[in-house]
């Protein structure tokens, strides 16, 4: 039996070093993505089940003071962001200042995978032994993160649409044109369509919505300011990334209303329901996931702030399976290569997705809000997207006219 166990540990650890090799020579980017996907899993678990758990825990609920349930389910989803958040925040700390790939923390960023993931798990179970203090700094802290990764957010949205219309444009071919006045129109179709839908869903008949109403009519103003400022002779833009803008717009302002409290009588299309629906929490955790494997890959391109500096070498951003460590390299040569990512960013990024996600699955509320039960519901949720739709208006109007503004830099 022993030999037997033996035999299995070695099979097992011999798995576990193929699968870390595996991931350190195809893509770093990968194995953090899924160590970020496996959090969000586990918050997502102790949420709905882990309650009783921590009921057995006297630092966490004492006898004398026991506290909800619901207050413990968003304590349970806050110790396992601060672990995850700890970890990426250290890595972050430890890959400041790495340029080139004779860096020995070039080779901590892709290997050891077996020791990232024995410390990654550790760091989540040391934090259901800290106390309620750290947790209750922890939840204001992550506000403040949402709000840096909300921002990060729609910067990476609006070089993902510029890049998009650059490359259709350089074809330089009459289909190709077509195809973005195709998307365009209908872009801006679905932004009105979903204007026009809200009216009926967020300001029901009988009721003095004019908040919503505000917030829907200034959703359309917006879609069409963007066209005006982008078809401008002296702006160097274009109607797709308008479009795109709006509809990104349009969906932040549906799920802004559609986060308002269920008992406030303009919310008109989930007022008699207790929550968000999976399918829309499934959405906005899908589109945080999506939105982090995104920044990661373009993490390496040139034209975001997310770059080393450029370098002749540096040959622009790689695709995310493509940063295979320099195996052949080792050794005898130690010219300096150039990194194809900020390391530094790339964990910043994570950390502060994970404060986000935090935020998500808590509602925006706390743990000492009395609509803790509520995922992703309250004003404050509310407020934060509103926020976020204005923030994306005024950067994008400003990518386009800070050409004019400051004519003596150079814009690329």
């Amino acid at each position: 039996m022993s030999c037997l166990l033996s035999c299995c540990a070695s099979l097992s650890c011999g798995l576990c070093t193929s699968v870390a090799s595996g991931i350190s020579g195809r893509s770093a980017r990968l194995g953090y993505c899924g160590l970020f996907g496996l959090s969000l899993v586990t918050s997502w678990i102790l949420r709905e089940v882990g309650a009783p758990l921590l009921e057995y825990l006297p630092w966490i609920n004492s006898a004398g003071n026991p506290h909800s349930k619901e207050w413990l389910q968003i304590n349970a989803v806050f110790r396992v962001s601060l672990g995850n958040f700890l970890f990426f925040a250290s890595l972050a700390l430890i890959m400041i200042g790495v340029k080139d790939q004779n860096d020995k923390r070039h080779v901590i960023h892709h290997g050891g995978w077996t020791v990232k993931f024995v410390v990654w798990a550790l760091l989540i179970v040391l934090m259901f032994f800290v106390p309620d203090v750290i947790i209750s700094f922890y939840e204001t802290l992550s506000k403040f993160g949402s709000g840096l990764f909300l921002l990060v957010q729609v910067i990476i949205l609006l070089d993902a649409t510029h890049t998009w219309n650059d490359a259709w444009v350089e074809k330089d071919e009459r289909k190709w044109y077509l195809a973005l006045l195709a998307v365009s129109v209908g872009c801006y179709i679905a932004a009105f369509t979903i204007a026009g839908l809200m009216f009926i869903w967020f300001n029901p008949s009988g009721h003095d919505c004019g908040l919503n109403v505000f917030f829907i009519v200034m959703t359309m103003i917006l879609a069409f300011g963007f066209a005006i400022i982008a078809l401008h002779p002296q702006v160097n833009g274009s109607l797709l990334p308008a479009s795109v803008i709006s509809v990104y717009c349009a969906y932040v302002l549906y799920s802004a209303l559609s986060s308002e409290p269920r008992d406030y009588v303009c919310n008109g299309l989930h007022n008699s329901s207790k929550g968000v629906s999976t399918g829309n929490l499934i959405l906005g955790m899908l589109t945080t996931v999506l939105s982090v494997l995104y920044s990661a890959c373009r993490a390496g391109s040139s034209t975001t702030f997310l770059s080393p500096p450029s370098s002749p070498r540096s040959g622009g951003g790689k695709p995310l399976l493509d940063d295979k460590l320099e195996e052949g390299k080792k050794g005898k040569e130690t010219e300096a290569v150039p990194v194809s990512y900020s390391y530094m960013f790339f964990h910043l990024i994570f950390a502060l997705a994970t404060m986000y996600s935090g935020m998500l699955l808590t509602g925006w509320t706390g743990s000492s809000s009395s609509d803790s039960a509520l995922i992703d519901v309250g004003w404050t949720s509310t407020w934060v997207r509103i926020c976020t739709q204005w923030g994306t208006a005024a950067l994008y109007v400003w990518s386009l006219v800070a050409p004019l503004v400051l004519q003596d830099r150079e814009f690329y």
